[in-house]
């Protein structure tokens, strides 16, 4: 996976452990527990 400079977006999921990011690029990505992060968009 190339650098990217993320942001965790907050949703109610995060509670359960699942989390979102987006890219300065707008990419999304999603990490379920201690997964790596996937792309999802």
């Amino acid at each position: 996976m190339p650098y990217y400079h993320m942001k965790e977006i907050w949703t109610p999921l995060k509670m359960i452990g699942i989390k979102f990011f987006k890219t300065e690029d707008g990419h999304l990505f999603v990490k379920v527990w201690k997964q790596n992060r996937k792309l999802i968009k």
